[in-house]
């Protein structure tokens, strides 16, 4: 047994925000269990693991515990073999007062390994909502998703059969689960996908104190230690996509450094409760001219969050490529939508035109600041470069489109 107690200090988290404790695996080893003890109503302390090959799991605030055998690992972490060596447990200090935080690391290493918790039941596959009747472009048909949600392999509460059962039956065609600086939650996915009939697109969350971006693909683990241009660089190598994600949202809000700014931006986010804060589209606008907008619920747990969906976003996709590769594709090449929820209105740029849905009454905003009012539940309009966004006539948010 290995242990590591101290006391952090706020020259501690000035100094480095990042912390490694070395434990010592020795050859043998069957399971590998971590626990950390601070007192959390006092700070936060996130919690992770690299073995000698490298990464092996991370679970931030979410746990204070974890286990790692060659064949199952808490969720969050990467279950394999148990490289004999030095072994590095992850201590991110997130949150210390003044006052510093006392902390206890303690490892364990067994010999034979224990058996894995039994997972829950799966849900039931529930009965999808009708598609809603949208053009063809090109050979090309759109579909109803969300770029941004969590399962218990970070801070959700949901499994991924759980979160899967819960979008497929709000009527959504993919999903990308975007777990905290992790792909654990990646190998559960095709099963799940196979399960409810809904595209699960894997994804991460790249996390930091100064802002958060989602990496979409299987693109393998994005090192959020490094610089953000190594994040996007990582992800583009390996046919993904990286999108900056709430970049006004409080405590963490984008504050990070990029030399070559994304084009994707999760510009509607489900903390933007009150659309007539112009606040998202300004910063839009002003972070590149072409901007291509997504959205995302951030779903973590039921009735905490805004449910998956909201709000929607839409992506024009090829039905011949299979659909989690079609998502990564539509987002490189910018064709996205952005709505309220799946059943709300609408706004597709469909070639040179503009489609508005069920907006009645509504007021399309184009780049230039102009405005028309949207007559009728089926409208076109000419579509020029830019951000469009469909208005109410208190000026809230209702559709956007790139």
């Amino acid at each position: 047994m290995t242990t590591h107690r101290g006391r952090w200090t706020l020259a501690d988290r000035a100094d480095a925000v990042l912390r490694e404790l070395p434990v010592t695996v020795p050859p043998g080893t069957a399971a590998l269990t971590v626990r950390l003890d601070h007192p959390r109503d006092a700070g936060v302390l996130d919690l992770g693991c690299l073995g000698p090959a490298g990464f092996r799991g991370w679970s931030g605030g979410a746990r204070d515990t974890f286990t790692i055998t060659a064949g199952w690992a808490t969720p969050g972490y990467l279950p394999g073999e148990l490289e004999p060596g030095e072994w590095r447990v992850l201590l991110r200090l997130h949150r210390i007062p003044p006052e510093g935080l006392d902390y206890e690391v303690t490892a364990t290493v067994a010999t034979t390994a224990p058996p894995q918790p039994p997972p829950p039941a799966a849900p039931p596959r529930p009965e999808r909502p009708p598609r809603r009747d949208l053009p063809a472009v090109d050979g090309l048909r759109w579909i109803a998703g969300d770029l941004h949600a969590h399962t218990v392999h970070s801070d959700g509460s949901c499994t991924v059969d759980e979160l899967a059962a819960l979008a497929a039956g709000r009527g959504l065609d993919f999903l990308a689960v975007t777990d905290h600086n992790t792909v654990s939650h990646h190998p559960w996915l095709p099963a799940a996908s196979a399960r409810y009939g809904i595209a699960l697109v894997p994804g991460q969350e790249v996390t930091t104190d100064r802002g958060h971006a989602n990496v979409f693909g299987p693109v393998g683990w994005v090192d959020f230690r490094r610089p953000p241009d190594e994040w996007r660089a990582t992800a583009e190598r390996a046919g993904g996509a990286m999108s900056v994600n709430h970049p006004l949202g409080g405590d963490c809000a984008w504050r990070q450094p990029l030399t070559d700014r994304t084009r994707l931006a999760e510009v509607w986010h489900s903390g933007w409760w009150d659309r007539t804060w112009g606040a998202p589209l300004a910063w839009a606008r002003a972070w590149r001219p072409d901007v291509v907008p997504v959205g995302g619920s951030d779903f973590h747990r039921p009735g905490d969050d805004a449910p998956p969906g909201s709000p929607t976003t839409w992506l024009l996709v090829d039905p011949d490529r299979p659909v989690e590769a079609a998502v990564v594709d539509a987002l490189r090449a910018g064709r996205t939508a952005v709505s309220a929820g799946p059943g709300a209105p609408l706004l597709l740029r469909v070639g040179d035109e503009l489609l508005a849905l069920d907006a009645d009454g509504a007021l399309l905003e184009h780049p230039d600041g102009r405005h028309r009012v949207v007559r009728g539940d089926r409208c076109r309009f000419p579509a020029g470069d830019g951000l469009h966004v469909l208005e109410s006539h208190r000026m809230e948010v209702i559709a956007l489109c790139s």
